[in-house]
């Protein structure tokens, strides 16, 4: 393993850049995995890593000792002070890796889709991603106005789930949704909602979302076959997106599974 000492490495220049800017992982085309946990799954995933690094502390961790065993050359071990200056948290986990972004795959819109619009907050993409790995979809769609899905705080949040799903950004949803075949169902408020728990979801869904203060947007939000809310007690107005997304998603699950 190769050892890093200086902070002009261009290497660290890089990973410092890219933890630091979602734009600068658009303009470099590589983003950042941050802990053990995502550079484990990126391996079983067989996604391909251009460069490891890793904290001179961190070497003692059976866990990312493990890791480092299998990096080969692509190992690179840092001082401690230099891996808090690339790290996208404040308590580094002593093992980051570089990535290109894939290209991404053509829009599949048969089967359940996960569809955000203008979701921003990069925690509720990625705990969105997550939930949808989870639940079984294997397809997500995000609008322009999105939190980039590839960037390091996004791919934190979602813990993996990158590398089971098929995700397109900047998705054209005016042109993208025209051929599916299955119902296109949004958590609305009014009086033409029905309950989420009464509601048949064995079929194919397509989950729309919208942004955390302004909801869907009225284009989409017509187009919506089904407009579902979630029951909720008197003192509560609404909940978090990412939080509307995990029961929806498994309440789908419950039913095909044929609970009562």
């Amino acid at each position: 393993m190769r050892s890093i000492g200086s902070r002009d490495n261009g290497l660290i220049k890089r990973a410092r850049a890219i933890c630091r800017s979602p734009r600068e992982c658009r303009k470099l085309g590589e983003t950042l995995l941050d802990g053990p946990h995502l550079v484990a799954a990126a391996l079983a995933a067989d996604v391909p890593l251009k460069a490891v690094l890793v904290a001179e502390s961190a070497l003692a961790d059976a866990e990312i000792g493990g890791l480092v065993a299998r990096l080969g050359d692509k190992g690179h071990r840092v001082a401690d002070e230099l891996m808090t200056s690339i790290s996208p948290v404040s308590t580094p986990t002593g093992i980051v890796a570089l990535m290109d972004i894939p290209a991404a795959a053509p829009p599949d819109i048969d089967g359940d889709l996960l569809v955000l619009d203008g979701i921003q907050d990069a925690g509720n993409v990625g705990t969105m991603l997550r939930t949808a790995a989870a639940a079984g979809l294997r397809q997500a769609i995000l609008t322009p106005g999105c939190a980039q899905a590839w960037s390091p705080k996004v791919l934190r949040a979602a813990m993996g789930a990158h590398f089971v799903l098929s995700i397109v950004e900047q998705a054209r949803l005016d042109t993208l949704l025209d051929g599916y075949r299955g119902t296109l169902a949004a958590t609305l408020p009014g009086s033409g909602s029905v309950s989420l728990f009464t509601c048949d979801l064995r079929g194919k869904v397509a989950w729309l979302f919208g942004a955390e203060g302004a909801g869907l947007s009225p284009d989409l939000a017509a187009r919506a076959d089904l407009k579902i809310r979630i029951p909720l007690a008197p003192a509560v107005e609404s909940l978090n997106v990412s939080s509307a997304t995990a029961i929806c998603l498994f309440e789908q699950c419950r039913q095909r599974q044929g609970g009562a």
